[in-house]
């Protein structure tokens, strides 16, 4: 079935090819012995010619092949011919083109056998027919070789279009992880301490219930703030304009949090300069720590408690921050492996994948895993001019 616009396009190419044979039908040498009724068979060989344009679509090669040497014998099909040939170019394959192109450049060689005399009106018109189809060959090539180019354009775009919304994806899952991960694990710690304390002291329950409050509350803040970012439509990567993003400083209020959940949290920070690049304003200075550097810092050590928490409750937790400018940002965090089995709290180790690429992304590396009976989560960043080095 043909569009609209194809039966437009074919009804045009209709229109060019009787327009083009009338036109240049007075211009043509005709010899003055012809007779009426060989004129009257070149005007029907026309029109029939004319008509079999709407056949291009489906055999451009047979129809062209078929007009060409008759093309040589009645004027009338050679806007028919021109069509036909611009049609093979622009559908057909390169070889099959080229087979055509062949067939023209056959009849070319036939001509100038024959030895014309090109002063005269016969040879200089059967010279612009053979100039014509080369022009129809070459443009259908071009117009070809442009479709192609747009078709390869688009679908790059379609294929960057697709990238982009797969990374956008992935950050927001690495976002809600993050972000909510943490906030659920310590409203499921108290709860859980709740549940199997049920003769609790007032205090001790009323401090609980408030920090489940808290955590809730802060969880729903958190939550807004994501759908923040997906909802607007100028927000980067990172969250929405105005939010605000977490920080090397922020990683003493979120051991300060675990400790008050209960958790036995070590925090050693040591480090020449634990400044934000977008809070000093001096962003290129190699002694400030950039922004995605201690953003992710925080992530790191964010991810560590939360998964101690799930899976090792109880145990000491060792977080570490070290480097200067020039060296880069060690993070590691650091728990006892447990005797036994940890937290019913569901996990599916997509948080370590998230910071996995988190790091990489801020052009560093982490690395987790046993070590000494110890599970370590270790993790470098880059700081100024720092370059990442193997061990």
């Amino acid at each position: 079935m043909r569009s609209r616009r194809d039966q437009v396009v074919d009804i045009s190419f209709f229109l060019f090819a009787v327009v083009f044979s009338v036109v240049t039908a007075d211009s043509v040498h005709v010899d003055e012995g012809m007779s009426g009724g060989e004129r009257i068979a070149d005007q029907v060989a026309g029109g029939l010619a004319c008509a079999s344009v709407f056949l291009r679509r489906r055999w451009p090669a047979q129809l062209a092949v078929a007009l060409m040497p008759a093309g040589t014998y009645f004027h009338h099909l050679t806007g028919a011919t021109l069509v036909a040939l611009f049609t093979v170019a622009v559908h057909r394959r390169r070889r099959t083109t080229a087979w055509v192109a062949a067939v023209a450049l056959v009849q070319f060689l036939v001509f100038l056998l024959q030895g014309p005399d090109t002063e005269s009106e016969a040879a200089g018109s059967a010279l612009t027919y053979f100039a014509l189809v080369a022009g129809a060959i070459g443009w259908g090539l071009y117009v070809r070789s442009r479709r192609a180019l747009v078709a390869s354009l688009e679908e790059r775009a379609a294929r960057a279009a697709e990238e982009a919304r797969r990374q956008a994806r992935e950050e927001m899952a690495r976002e809600m992880h993050d972000v909510l991960a943490h906030r659920l694990s310590l409203l499921s710690v108290h709860a859980g301490a709740l549940e199997f304390n049920p003769g609790a002291p007032a205090a001790d329950v009323r401090r609980a219930a408030g920090v489940i409050r808290d955590s809730a509350h802060q969880a729903l803040q958190d939550l807004r703030e994501v759908i923040g970012v997906l909802r607007a439509p100028t927000a980067g990567p990172d969250g929405a304009e105005g939010r605000p993003q977490p920080t090397l400083a922020d990683v003493e209020r979120l051991v300060a949090e675990s400790r008050e959940a209960g958790a036995d949290v070590t925090y050693r920070q040591e480090t020449e300069d634990s400044g934000n690049a977008e809070d000093s304003g001096n962003a290129g200075h190699t002694g400030t720590l950039p922004a995605v550097t201690g953003r992710t810092a925080y992530r790191i050590v964010q991810e560590g408690l939360t998964n101690a928490r799930k899976h090792a409750p109880g145990t000491e937790v060792t977080v570490t921050v070290s480097g200067r400018p020039g060296e880069g940002l060690t993070v590691v965090v650091a728990n006892p492996l447990p005797n036994g089995p940890g937290t019913a709290i569901p996990g599916a180790g997509h948080g370590l994948i998230g910071l996995g690429e988190r790091a990489g992304l801020a052009g560093g590396r982490l690395e987790h895993g046993p070590r000494g009976g110890s599970f370590v989560l270790r993790a470098w960043l880059p700081w100024g001019n720092a370059k990442a080095v193997d061990g």
